[in-house]
């Protein structure tokens, strides 16, 4: 797995029921996105460097975003074929030996990008990316979420029914066609790939959500952070769900029952073990059973920016 803070990433190999045992691999530039892969992992960093870490190298990349990179989406690894989004709301691809990253001009090209907007009024971002098969998916702080059935060439916007304000999406293994989002008002998810949406708010106490996270083998079993809203003190919860959230449990079994602050997008994950991972300020903790139960695995020397595992 990948624990990355604002300027520090480490790489981990999970061990069932045994130590943590993270490896500084970079430090002193400013982080954007990360990622782990099967075989490799990557480090999009602000400025435009894509550092590529692979059996225990490391190599750059240079992709020339002149933007705020913002989310990561591995597409391909050999040869490495990278999604990349940013702020302001752009989508490029980068191919390992095909020079600079380029715009995706299907993205581009969306009539529905003159309405997205920011509550601030700043640039809206592509704040998260993830793909299941061909299909691919990108959320817009603030204009909902984008789909591609063809690795990213073309896009359409997903039914109107999903709410705008999207913080992350999140897809399973396990279930090809489910899509999980987010929101400022909960969970929202879709099984026909966002063709259509079911609200999951009940039994939620607080809707302001951030971060999901799907088990890469049961498709049910979702992980979902929710607030009271977008800035501190707002009581940050972590939920669980064993029915793809028909019904949520509030986490607190070694977990914090609420957090000052949001437990924020990508401060979830799953690996491919089906350990549940989950990032609050310098800590790191863990759960072997879908969520239930957690224990602090490691303690960071800076706060966690964002977590990432293979298969996740």
């Amino acid at each position: 797995m990948l624990i990355a803070s604002e300027d520090q990433v480490y790489s981990a190999t999970p061990i069932a029921n045994g130590p943590l045992a993270p490896e500084l691999r970079l430090e002193g530039e400013t982080v954007g996105a990360v990622q782990e892969g099967r075989g490799l992992s990557v480090i999009c960093l602000q400025g435009g460097d894509v550092a590529v870490l692979e059996n225990g190298r490391t190599r750059r990349l240079q992709s020339g975003i002149e933007g705020s990179v913002e989310s990561l989406d591995i597409l391909s690894e050999d040869p490495v074929e990278l999604l990349i989004g940013a702020e302001p709301p752009h989508l490029y691809r980068l191919a390992d030996g095909d020079g600079p990253a380029r715009v995706v001009e299907g993205f581009d090209a969306l009539e529905c990008r003159d309405e997205w907007v920011t509550p601030w009024g700043g640039p809206p971002a592509v704040r998260s990316v993830v793909h299941s098969g061909d299909w691919v998916y990108a959320d817009i702080h603030v204009g909902s979420t984008m789909r591609s059935e063809d690795r990213g060439v073309s896009w359409e916007p997903v039914t109107p029914d999903l709410h705008r304000d999207v913080h992350q999406v999140a897809v399973s293994p396990a279930s090809p066609q489910r899509l999980y989002a987010n929101t400022a008002d909960a969970v929202f998810v879709s099984h026909d790939r966002g063709q259509t949406w079911t609200h999951r708010s009940e039994g939620l106490p607080v809707k302001y959500g951030r971060a999901v996270a799907v088990h890469p083998r049961d498709a049910d079993c979702v992980l979902a952070t929710v607030s009271r809203g977008p800035h501190q003190d707002v009581d940050g919860q972590l939920y669980r769900s064993d029915d793809g959230g028909r019904n949520w449990s509030h986490v607190t079994d070694g977990f914090p029952a609420a957090t000052p602050g949001n437990i924020d997008t990508f401060h979830l994950a799953f690996s491919d073990d089906g350990a549940a991972w989950a990032a609050v300020a310098q800590k790191l903790y863990r759960s072997d059973d879908r969520g239930e139960h957690w224990e602090v695995a490691w303690t960071a020397p800076a706060a966690i920016a964002m977590i990432s595992c293979a298969g996740a």
